[in-house]
């Protein structure tokens, strides 16, 4: 039962870290070209590109940090403080990054869809930290658990805009936003429970 909590709030903040439902302007501008049955072929090959990058940084995370030796505290606070700095900007945008949004005059590949629109660096730093605090299959069933959701959002990307339009998208971003405020909040309130448990 703990591991399925576990998975179900790493799986809510990968989700939302790779914030799928913000993304939705962006791929229909850089696809705007293509046929519909291709803009899906395109978005299913860099979707499943993303999920390969985000699995090989689950496995070097933990090689890594234990290298680095970085304790779990310390994994958990600098976590908590990653999430927040991206929740606050879901929440409070400050505008795209010019380079994603400028025109493309070929197809789309790796980026900027794959990377770093969905395996951007606070789903890698993401992933590292969490392969550091729990076993590997949890990790990895939390990544698909999110990755899943988040290829059905954008292979629908043209319907959602026509349904919520650019204002409905927007709002959603910054629910999205506060939710993984809590998030982030709740791992950093761990990690400062577990150093003053854990510090002589």
């Amino acid at each position: 039962m703990e591991s399925f909590g576990t998975i179900l709030s790493m799986s809510l903040s990968l989700f939302l870290l790779m914030d799928s439902i913000g993304n939705i302007p962006l791929f229909i501008s850089l696809l705007k070209d293509y046929s519909p049955r291709k803009q899906r072929l395109i978005i299913l090959r860099e979707m499943c590109i993303a999920l390969a990058v985000i699995i090989l940084f689950n496995f070097l995370g933990d090689t890594l940090l234990d290298l680095l030796g970085v304790t779990p505290y310390a994994t958990m606070i600098s976590g908590g403080i990653i999430l927040f700095l991206i929740a606050l900007k879901m929440i409070f945008p400050t505008g795209r990054d010019p380079h994603v949004e400028s025109s493309h005059k070929h197809e789309p590949f790796i980026v900027p869809l794959a990377i770093p629109l969905v395996a951007g660096p606070a789903v890698l730093a993401a992933v590292m930290l969490y392969s550091h605090e729990t076993p590997s299959y949890i990790t990895l069933i939390s990544v698909f658990f999110a990755w899943v959701p988040s290829l059905f959002i954008l292979l629908g990307s043209s319907m959602l805009k026509r349904v919520l339009g650019w204002r409905g998208i927007s709002a959603c971003e910054k629910l999205m936003g506060l939710i993984l405020t809590l998030l982030a909040v709740e791992m950093f309130l761990k990690g400062v429970t577990l150093y003053v448990n854990t510090s002589p």
